[in-house]
């Protein structure tokens, strides 16, 4: 079963920390503008995959989700309970790529943010799997868009994940794994990937 290269993240996640203020800033702006997709009034409860230290969780409580963030880090969700705007906010370390220790359909949306892009094809498939099993409304994948800037393809390089696959095949691949997949451009390199899980 492939891993998550949770060291990594490990190693650097006081860099990520760093950013945890300009990430809430960032997150907060994107769901202003997606409020439609994402209403509080509609779903209740959202599990956040790869939550890292939490910028996108802090963002979701406070607009008055129920909120549960996921990563394989140890450290780096160590920031997020630190940074935590409420403890109310759940965090597991976990993978999603293994069976996760909820119910079927435990959630209402699972949301994953700039994870997909760093999983070779299995472990997406397992992701994919995962996510649909737990959610019961929509699985959204916050990730790169093909606008994306010559920096970023750089540094995605150099992580090795598979980044480049996945930005030219995201949709099709989506598609093969849920009922049904729409695109909505989130900022300048961006975008949601909206997914209804499959009955």
């Amino acid at each position: 079963m492939p891993k998550i290269k949770k060291t990594v993240f490990d190693l650097i996640s006081p860099v990520y920390g760093l950013f945890y203020n300009s990430q809430k800033r960032y997150y907060q702006k994107i769901l202003a503008a997606t409020q439609s997709t994402l209403d509080e009034k509609a779903y209740k409860n959202i599990i956040d995959i790869g939550c890292g230290t939490g910028a996108y969780c802090a963002v979701l409580a406070q607009r008055g989700f129920i909120v549960t963030g996921v990563d394989a880090s140890a450290k780096m969700l160590d920031i997020a309970r630190k940074k935590a705007p409420t403890p109310a906010i759940n965090f597991l370390k976990a993978s999603i790529l293994e069976t996760l220790p909820f119910a079927d359909k435990s959630f209402d949306v699972a949301i994953a943010s700039y994870v997909a892009h760093g999983l070779n094809i299995t472990a997406r498939k397992l992701m994919y799997a995962e996510m649909s099993r737990l959610t019961k409304h929509e699985v959204i994948f916050h990730d790169f868009n093909t606008k994306r800037k010559w920096a970023t393809d750089v540094a995605e390089w150099l992580e090795g994940g598979d980044y480049f696959y996945f930005i030219q095949h995201v949709k099709e691949e989506l598609l093969e794994n849920f009922q049904k997949v729409e695109v909505i451009e989130v900022d300048d390199q961006a975008a949601w990937y909206v997914c209804t899980p499959r009955l």
